[in-house]
């Protein structure tokens, strides 16, 4: 059985990919070909030029409170066994970062103008 499955994966993606290549859209254009199609021009810097530092900022903002999913997930899966006490703490656990949320945003963090 294993076998069969590994044989077919091994003669049907070379073909998928063939196929795809040869009957997809091709675009040729000068601006799809350029390094970053988002309108970055200059992809070597000069040092001294200044860089905003606001995107750092919402990167890092953006990992913070995206790794509360992980936090959260482990909670939901074990929501039954944890009783109120589980539901409590992640409601503290909530408030908490709703307070970092908040305290970002009267800070002028998330505001680019």
């Amino acid at each position: 059985m294993a076998t069969g499955l590994v044989t077919a994966l091994v003669i049907l993606l070379p073909l998928l990919f063939h196929l795809t290549r040869h009957l997809g859209a091709v675009s040729d254009s000068p601006r799809k070909n350029e390094p970053y199609e988002g309108g970055v021009r200059k992809t070597v810097e000069d040092p001294s030029d200044v860089f905003n530092v606001k995107f750092f900022l919402v990167g890092i903002i953006f990992l913070i409170f995206d790794v509360e999913v992980l936090f959260m997930f482990p909670w939901a899966v074990n929501l039954r066994d944890l009783g109120f006490f589980g539901v409590a703490e992640m409601f503290v656990f909530i408030g908490l970062l709703a307070g970092g949320l908040i305290y970002v945003y009267r800070a002028g963090i998330l505001r680019w103008i």
